[in-house]
């Protein structure tokens, strides 16, 4: 007669882990999106938190791959310390799927011209990737208790909801959607490279989703488009003291982790510049309460990432 044992889960376990994994598939979306299957046995702990859920990838370094990156709690300073050809590059991305049983996570990853003189590590990766290549996860460990963190949409119940983003943040809003109660309604507008990169999105039936196609400058589209709906919003006039952000040298993220008692929300996340824009017409002109919205610049055009 055999026993069979459990799996040993680690003495301390971090509400984050580094999962390394290869890639499984790689399917062209549309002509801006790149959709990446990871796949490894540890995947099968990576929590399936839904939502905007943030993540790590993190890419192996020049000189040496994975071999120097560091496991320690101080991962990320050790990290930067090492030379530049020794150093792995690290970028955010949202979930877009995670199928436990099968030790898979997609992510969607945006294909664009790269800007001249921006470092690029994710889209030559991209560009360059193929099914058995190898990367680094850094995500949440189903197997920690508490609240994992990086999650950044509270909509309370009942809320009306406005939902605005361009390419990078398309992903975070098909996930939004596919978790949000069917009774949900609101409007979502989400501004892409070109037509073409409309994607059929599981959605309540009472949410609308506009795709805008960009014919310029990033944020042309978008950001008329969420403030006039945001017009439309019942709110009480309460216009507000905003602090003022530089996006070439600070980050715009302001994302409350509790939503107040809030008739309608808001959740923009595109280009920083775009972002500011929006944040101010609904919170200094019209009166949306802080805790009542998130937004978050999810990048600066012309700026690399650190």
């Amino acid at each position: 007669m055999t026993t069979q044992t459990a799996e040993a889960v680690p003495e301390t376990v971090r509400p984050w882990q580094p999962f390394r994994c290869r890639v499984q598939a790689l399917r062209r979306l549309s002509p801006s999106f790149l959709r990446v299957t990871f796949g490894a046995e540890g995947l099968r702990h990576f929590a399936d938190n839904g939502f905007d859920q943030r993540i790590k990838l993190i890419f192996p370094a020049p000189a040496c791959g994975f071999d120097k990156l560091p496991v320690s709690d101080r991962w990320y300073s050790e990290l930067r310390a090492l030379p530049d050809d020794e150093r792995c590059r690290v970028r955010t991305y949202t979930v877009r799927a995670v199928r436990r049983d099968l030790g898979e996570v997609d992510v969607d990853m945006v294909i664009h011209e790269p800007e001249s003189g921006c470092d690029a590590p994710a889209l030559r990766w991209a560009l360059g990737a193929s099914v058995g290549d190898e990367l680094v996860l850094l995500g949440p460990d189903a197997r920690f208790g508490g609240v994992h963190g990086g999650i950044d949409f509270h909509a309370p119940a009942g809320a009306e909801l406005l939902i605005g983003g361009d390419e990078t943040a398309a992903p975070a809003i098909a996930a939004i959607l596919e978790r949000l109660p069917t009774t949900a309604r609101g409007r979502v507008f989400i501004e892409v490279p070109t037509a073409a990169d409309a994607l059929e999105l599981d959605r309540p039936p009472q949410v609308e989703v506009h795709w805008l196609a960009r014919g310029g400058a990033w944020g042309e589209r978008l950001v008329p488009a969420v403030t006039a709906a945001a017009e439309g919003l019942d709110l009480t006039p309460q216009p507000q003291e905003v602090d003022e952000i530089d996006v070439d040298r600070q980050l715009l993220w302001e994302a409350p982790e509790q939503a107040g008692a809030c008739g309608a929300y808001a959740w923009v996340a595109a280009e920083a510049g775009a972002v500011k824009s929006i944040r101010r017409t609904l919170r200094r002109e019209l009166g949306l309460p802080k805790e009542c919205g998130a937004f978050m610049g999810y990048w600066r055009a012309g700026r690399a990432a650190d």
